[in-house]
């Protein structure tokens, strides 16, 4: 319409008679209706757009590492909502790179079977009305709102095409889901992507946004591995914020909410280490908490590798991680946002796991139980202990002593108590 509208001014400028410029329009819509263009949907600032999927990019650019690099080449990734909406739009971050970044087309599309959509229900984004936006060095930018249904707990296809040479893509790179690199070529609309190689990472995009008419807002589910689904079964959707949105929406009597993992599996509360693992939560929390839409609530569950990752014999101290908790719960509320803390699950007997370290665990422990600081408790630790030893995990909720399985995090969603966010 903008285009319609400025071609008006145009013609009465010219002296061409109202009733033309009406037959004129007419003719517009109808091609722009036959034409498959993107549908702009509702404005930005619409205070109904929630966030219903994000993820939080982890892997730094590294020396040591050949960069990743696609050219002439569509990305195809496979992401899982939690609410659903009648309108849709994207994050798209260029933040590890050292330069722009070209995208030359993007698409959305409900997933059918591994790298195949579902016929007919692809629809391409446009930037600023246009179908290619170059995202500049460290940047985040929106994709126009599209008017698309996203249902509830599905599985969404988004495809970028990268025309020209990538250089060191953003991306979170332990996705725990298939995602696909296409052979030379633009396939954003396909039905078929000609798959080049497969990918664990999930590259440039960071969020994806909905219309929701009911007023819903977020919870962000923030920590390392264990909140990431390390361990749970490949492209599956077994994380426990999964299991945890499925729970909510198949319980008739409780409130509803878009829940949203800000997990990165290695990350720590207060310091860094390898590249893969993300900067640190303080580092990150503005941008992958307080920037995502319409966030009523957190769940903080990390510190677990600032224990296991101490350097050397520089064991860190619990009041470290305390003063992290302390510094993330402050900028939560000063945002309106209710923040609850979830106990450090027990790791005897994985593979950095120490009987000093666990003391810290427990005064860590202890702090999210006893202080009063967090607006609530969610008790991880008591429902994956092993009773018969509770520093360890129970048997049948892990393989590594670290990491729950499906098992144990469909035990995790299921301790959380739904009157909790009422």
């Amino acid at each position: 319409m903008m285009l319609f509208n400025n071609v008006v001014k145009q013609t009465r400028r010219t002296g061409i008679t109202e009733n033309t410029i009406n037959k004129f329009g007419l003719i517009f819509l109808l091609i722009v209706s036959l034409s498959g263009f993107s549908s702009i949907a509702q404005e930005h600032s619409d205070s109904r757009w929630v966030t219903t999927w994000s993820t939080s990019p982890s892997t730094l650019p590294n020396s040591n590492d050949e960069p990743s690099v696609v050219e002439d080449q569509t990305l195809r990734l496979i992401v899982h909502s939690s609410i659903g909406g009648s309108s849709v739009r994207l994050r798209l971050s260029n933040l590890h790179s050292d330069h722009a970044i070209e995208i030359g087309s993007t698409a959305i599309a409900l997933q059918a079977e591994n790298a195949s959509v579902q016929i007919g229900s692809s629809m391409q984004f446009s930037f600023a009305g246009e179908a290619s936006v170059t995202i500049a060095r460290g940047a985040v930018v929106f994709s126009d709102p599209l008017e698309f249904t996203v249902p509830q707990l599905s599985n969404l296809s988004v495809s970028l095409y990268i025309p020209q040479r990538s250089g060191f893509l953003t991306a979170h790179a332990l996705a725990n889901q298939t995602n696909f690199i296409s052979e030379k070529g633009n396939y954003t609309t396909s039905t078929d992507l000609p798959v080049d190689s497969e990918t664990p990472a999930w590259n440039l995009l960071t969020a994806i946004d909905v219309i929701n008419d009911n007023a819903v807002t977020a919870i962000v589910t923030v920590g390392d591995s264990i909140t990431d689904g390390w361990g749970s079964s490949t492209s599956a959707n077994q994380r426990w914020p999964n299991h945890f949105a499925r729970r909510m929406y198949n319980d008739e009597s409780s409130k509803k909410f878009a829940i949203v993992n800000a997990g990165i599996s290695g990350n720590r509360v207060t310091t860094e280490g390898n590249a893969l693992f993300g900067q640190n939560l303080q580092a990150r929390f503005e941008r992958d908490v307080l920037a995502l839409s319409n966030v009523s609530h957190m769940i903080l569950m990390e510190g677990i590798n600032d224990i296991g990752m101490s350097p050397g014999d520089d064991l860190i101290d619990a009041s470290d991680i305390i003063a992290g908790y302390r510094q993330i719960i402050a900028r939560a509320h000063a945002n309106g946002i209710k923040i609850f803390g979830a106990t450090l699950t027990p790791y005897a007997d994985a593979a950095y796991y120490s009987t000093e370290g666990d003391l810290v665990r427990q005064q860590v422990n202890s702090f999210i139980r006893d202080s009063g600081e967090f607006d609530c408790v969610i008790d991880f630790e008591k429902v994956l202990q092993d009773p018969a030893d509770p520093l360890h995990i129970l048997p049948a909720f892990t393989e590594d002593n670290l990491h729950p399985n499906d098992a144990g995090y469909k035990a995790m969603s299921d301790s959380i108590n739904l009157s909790l966010f009422d």
